[in-house]
C-alpha cells in the first residue's frame, strides 16, 4: 500500500488530464521561482543604484557634472539616475531654446522626470501580473484536476460489486496530487507578489521624493536669475 500510494506512483497512475494538469502546474511553478529570483535580483540592484546615485547627489557635486557622469554612464545607471538626466535634459534643451520663465522650464523638466518614472515604474512592475496570475490561478486548475480525478475514480469502481477503501484510496489520493501541485505554485507567488509590491512601492516612494526634492533644486536656480546653466548648483 505504501509503494503504491508514493506520490511517483501516484503521478504515473493517474489519468492523462490528471496528468496534464500536474504538468502544466509544474512548468508554471518553475516559470514563477525563475521570475521570483529574476525579480529578487532586479529590486536589490535597483536599490544599490537608487542609494548609489543619492549619496553621490547630495555629496555637494554639482549638477552638470552629475547630469555629464549619467550621460557617460547610461547603461549602467540606476533609475533614479535615469529620471535625473530626463530632467535635466529637459532643462537645458528648452535652455538652449532660449525660454527664460521659470514656469515653462521647471514645468518641463518636472514632466519629463514623471515620464521616465512611469517608464522605471513599468520595467520595475514587470512579472508581477505573472505573478499574480499564478497565486490566483493555480489551485483552480489544481482543483480541476483533483475534481476530474475523482469522477475518473468513481467511474472505474461502477463496474465493482464491491467497494472498499483499498480500492477508493489510489483513485482519490492520485486527484489530490493535482491540488496539492497547484497550492506549491500558488503560495511562493503569492508570498513573493505580496513582498515585491511593497518593495516597489518604497521604490516610487523614494523616486517620487527624489523628483520633488530635484524640482525644488531647480526652482531654487530660477529663482535668483540670471543663472547660466553651468553654474546650477544645489
Amino acid at each position: 500500500m505504501n509503494q503504491d500510494l508514493s506520490i511517483v506512483q501516484l503521478v504515473l497512475q493517474a489519468s492523462f488530464v490528471v496528468q496534464l494538469v500536474m504538468l502544466l502546474l509544474l512548468i508554471v511553478s518553475i516559470a514563477s521561482w525563475a521570475a521570483i529570483f529574476s525579480k529578487l535580483r532586479a529590486i536589490k540592484q535597483i536599490k544599490s543604484l537608487n542609494d548609489a546615485f543619492e549619496r553621490e547627489f547630495w555629496s555637494g557635486t554639482s549638477l552638470n557634472n552629475l547630469y555629464a557622469e549619467a550621460i557617460r554612464n547610461a547603461s549602467g545607471a540606476g533609475p533614479m539616475g535615469r529620471i535625473f538626466a530626463s530632467g535635466m535634459r529637459e532643462y537645458q534643451k528648452l535652455r538652449e531654446r532660449r525660454i527664460t520663465d521659470a514656469g515653462t522650464l521647471l514645468d518641463g523638466a518636472r514632466r519629463a522626470m514623471r515620464a521616465s518614472f512611469q517608464r522605471e515604474m513599468d520595467v520595475a512592475e514587470s512579472n508581477l501580473s505573472f505573478l499574480a496570475s499564478v497565486g490566483s490561478v493555480s489551485p483552480y486548475v489544481g482543483l480541476f484536476g483533483t475534481i476530474w480525478g475523482i469522477m475518473h475514480a468513481f467511474t472505474g469502481l461502477a463496474g465493482l460489486q464491491q467497494v472498499t477503501l483499498s480500492t477508493v484510496a489510489p483513485g482519490i489520493a492520485e486527484a489530490l496530487v493535482a491540488t496539492a501541485i497547484g497550492l506549491f505554485a500558488a503560495i511562493p507567488a503569492v508570498l513573493a507578489y505580496n513582498r515585491f509590491a511593497r518593495e516597489i512601492d518604497r521604490l516610487a516612494i523614494q523616486q517620487e521624493t527624489f523628483i520633488e526634492e530635484f524640482s525644488n533644486i531647480l526652482q531654487r536656480n530660477l529663482g535668483v536669475q540670471p543663472t547660466p546653466v553651468a553654474n546650477l548648483s544645489h
